[in-house]
């Protein structure tokens, strides 16, 4: 039996990992409490440790701190919701414990393992117990108390997971909510599953997604409309420098005038480049001058030839810009009137990752960019690309629409940064957010019994009734939100909703409300048949 593990050897338990947790992804998901409809916890933690996973398969060092850091980074900015950044956290806190090895024994990857849980506690401002920080700290603690005694790696990491599992079972104790509902934490079931795969890969072990899932994979595939496709060529490769010294501003600022799209990440002696183009050839060849390429992927985003394209120079920064995240084409069209220079699809139930925030922040020709999350989970993924950003992203943590379009309102361009932060985050949180949506699953939240399918009213973010018509709830949420000092009652209706089905509603609540100015748009939203705002 193994008494260390090298690069290959992690390599396969990240892959083993990863395929395990998208078998079980579905079941993480119906662990949720929340039955709101929404980017699930074994969805998001699954395509995060995939993008390590299909990073990794690249990579063909037998050096565990290289592999790791290959992982670290691709999670990073592949991480999708706050279990996915969470988990991004836990590589990165690995790859930093194991830095410099190119094999670990038992006692230092306890060490690294420690490492990894100190990492995801230090990323969260207000840590929660009962959720995968717990049940990672557990495996942390069992893992450093046994190192010593159990140099064979397998048996470690058995007595590891059965540690992770015991504190995972314990975590209805710790959170009323999981009692009441009757399960353990997602995250921190994530999490166990994760560790499971690895075991399976240190025994020799292979596991593959399973058929169903892939071709469910398939079907859910969009297409996408080529037609106006500027740079044809996607080009994505890593760079392994020959020196730590070495500096990528000359290689950026080269490659940067022949593509869009592009982001260089750089982590360590690793750069992780992707950009499109016209001209891979001449990318590549900049390439090369800083390092050895490793990781070379180049598509035809058109699949059909195309003449070169010339790039117009660039115009200087303009002061500030700003991306917000949203979904649904009467939304993101509201944004753009308000002035947001570039929308980030996505929300509930399609939480972006890491990476797709950066592609959008890159986009953005500005010396300072406010990001509006709109969605209390993808704040962490929207913090962590200003961390990881060469460029100066304040992120403004909006926790819904209503108080995006709030904090964008209240955007001024003869402001300061500093002062333009604090108005929009005022801004913000003074709004009051209602929400009509429908139960994914049964349920059962502060003694109210929810049955799939029923239609849910929401008030900042709290269900606080039920019904079967959502216009009515809309009703009775608006009724519970504006009290006498309502001025503004707007009322954005989703893709599934009539439009005279919403005019009906208006018309209700200006004759009940003559005092306020009611205004409806049609959001285009998924899954929330009603976004209320009332300022």
């Amino acid at each position: 039996m193994p008494d260390s593990i090298d690069g290959v050897m992690l390599k396969k338990a990240i892959i083993n990992a990863s395929n395990n947790l998208v078998n079980h992804k579905k079941s993480v998901d119906d662990m949720n409490v929340f039955p709101v409809p929404d980017g699930d916890t074994g969805t998001n933690m699954a395509m995060t440790i995939s993008s390590a996973a299909r990073e990794v398969l690249a990579q063909d060092s037998t050096s565990v701190a290289k592999v790791a850091d290959c992982a670290a980074s691709a999670a990073l900015r592949g991480a999708r919701g706050n279990s996915g950044v969470i988990l991004s956290q836990l590589f990165r806190g690995f790859a930093k414990g194991v830095a410099g090895k190119d094999e670990v024994n038992a006692t230092e990857l306890a060490a690294a393992i420690k490492s990894a849980s100190d990492m995801a506690y230090k990323a969260v401002m207000k840590p929660t117990e009962g959720t995968i920080l717990t049940v990672a700290r557990a495996a942390a603690d069992k893992a450093v108390s046994i190192a010593e005694q159990t140099p064979d790696i397998t048996e470690f990491a058995t007595l590891v997971v059965e540690a992770a599992k015991e504190t995972l079972d314990k975590t209805p104790d710790m959170l009323p909510v999981l009692k009441q509902a009757g399960v353990v934490d997602a995250g921190g079931m994530g999490l166990v599953i994760i560790i499971e795969g690895v075991i399976s890969a240190l025994k020799g072990e292979e596991i593959t997604i399973k058929k169903e899932l892939e071709e469910a994979s398939e079907k859910r595939t969009t297409p996408i409309d080529t037609d106006n496709i500027k740079f044809i060529y996607c080009t994505e490769f890593l760079i392994t420098k020959k020196s730590l010294n070495y500096s990528i501003r000359s290689f950026t600022a080269a490659i940067e005038r022949v593509g869009d799209s592009m982001l260089v990440i750089e982590e360590g002696e690793l750069v992780k480049v992707h950009i499109h183009t016209n001209r891979p050839g001449y990318v590549l060849e900049q390439a090369v001058k800083i390092g050895e390429l490793s990781g070379l992927k180049i598509d035809n985003m058109k699949i059909q030839h195309s003449e070169t394209i010339e790039t117009k120079p660039e115009s200087p920064p303009k002061k500030y810009g700003i991306v917000a995240v949203a979904s649904g084409s009467g939304l993101e069209r509201i944004f753009s009137d308000i002035g947001v220079d570039e929308i980030v699809r996505g929300g509930q139930s399609m939480n972006p990752s890491t990476e797709d925030i950066l592609r959008a922040v890159s986009s953005v020709n500005a010396e300072t960019i406010f990001v509006l999350p709109n969605n209390k989970n993808i704040i962490l993924a929207a913090q962590q690309a200003a961390e990881i950003s060469d460029k100066n992203i304040i992120v403004i943590p909006s926790r819904t629409i209503p108080q995006g379009i709030s904090a964008v309102l209240m955007f001024d361009e003869g402001a300061s940064a500093e002062d333009n932060k604090k108005n929009m985050e005022e801004a913000a949180f003074s709004i009051k957010t209602g929400q009509v949506t429908f139960a994914a699953r049964d349920s059962e939240i502060d003694g109210m019994k929810i049955k799939e399918g029923d239609i849910m009213g929401m008030e900042d973010g709290k269900i606080t009734m039920l019904g079967t018509d959502p216009g009515d709830v809309a009703a009775k949420v608006i009724d519970n939100l504006a009290d006498d000092g309502a001025a503004v009652i707007t009322i954005f209706y989703g893709n599934g909703v009539k439009d005279s089905e919403a005019e009906e509603l208006a018309t209700k609540v200006r004759g009940k409300y003559t005092r306020c100015d009611v205004l409806s748009h049609d959001g285009g939203q998924p899954l929330y048949h009603y976004i209320i705002s009332v300022e």
